[in-house]
């Protein structure tokens, strides 16, 4: 598919101009287009999550924030073991969206998104330990490579993050995991935006990340799980350094 340029939403006073796009949602209006003008019909399959990033020269996390997104839009459905299908559009129930609940007490969302991390990503690390394959592997040491290269590109590095850290959730081999880690992508890439700003904090993810990496290119699963869990207490300390540079009524002991 062709990049093709975005226009704004609407004119009704309720909604604000659309400055920017991110990426996933430039894949998702051309595939909204594409249903539209009747180049994907219902029934049509979607090509695999890494051809797809490979035709929109974008991540795989963009890929699948953006399959999250028609999913919760009723435009496709994903049939394990069997690939992504466009549907008729009609009888999907909206999705409930995670992102939302916590929004609605942004503060206490982020501290619980804190909780659940420490509560799965350690065991998730151990697993990928034992598990992970080479084609994974390469994915975790290019994205450690990538945001080495973008430590004053907020964009780029948070993109690298999150597939680092889903490249984990799918060496796990366990389909729940990552179906569980995909559904608060969002709420993930809020949490890194706020670290990248934190003076010091991307360097000090790279030195856990790295940690992780040797632990997982080592198969030690013991070893991935504390370099996980200091990661984890990294995250945490920095999300209260951005939570301290705001205002006394948004504070949280995140």
């Amino acid at each position: 598919m062709a990049n093709q340029s975005l226009a704004p939403f609407g004119d009704k006073p309720v909604y604000k101009a659309v400055r920017t796009s991110r990426l996933y949602e430039q894949i998702v209006q051309q595939i909204e287009e594409s249903i539209l003008k009747g180049a994907l019909k219902p029934g049509d399959q979607l090509p695999a999550e890494r051809e797809l990033a490979q035709n929109f020269g974008v991540s795989r996390t963009a890929v699948r924030e953006a399959v999250k997104a028609l999913r919760e839009k009723g435009l496709v459905e994903a049939y394990s073991g069997r690939g992504t299908f466009i549907t008729n559009g009609t009888s999907q129930a909206i999705r409930q969206s995670l992102d939302l609940m916590s929004r609605i007490g942004q503060q206490e969302g982020l501290a619980h998104l804190a909780e659940l991390r420490q509560i799965l990503e350690p065991e998730i690390a151990a697993l990928a330990a034992t598990r992970i394959e080479d084609q994974l592997l390469a994915t975790m040491r290019e994205a450690v490579a990538t945001m080495d290269r973008s430590l004053h590109d907020p964009d780029a590095y948070i993109e690298a993050d999150l597939d680092f850290h889903l490249a984990l959730a799918e060496a796990a081999a366990n389909p729940l995991v990552l179906s569980l880690l995909d559904s608060i992508v969002g709420l993930l890439r809020e949490q890194r935006l706020r670290i990248f700003r934190i003076d010091g904090g991307p360097e000090r993810g790279q030195y856990h990340h790295k940690r992780i990496l040797a632990a997982t290119e080592a198969h030690d699963p013991e070893k991935a799980r504390a370099a996980m869990r200091a990661h984890l207490g990294q995250v945490r300390e920095d999300s209260r350094d951005s939570s301290a540079e705001e205002p006394p009524s948004s504070k949280s002991s995140t």
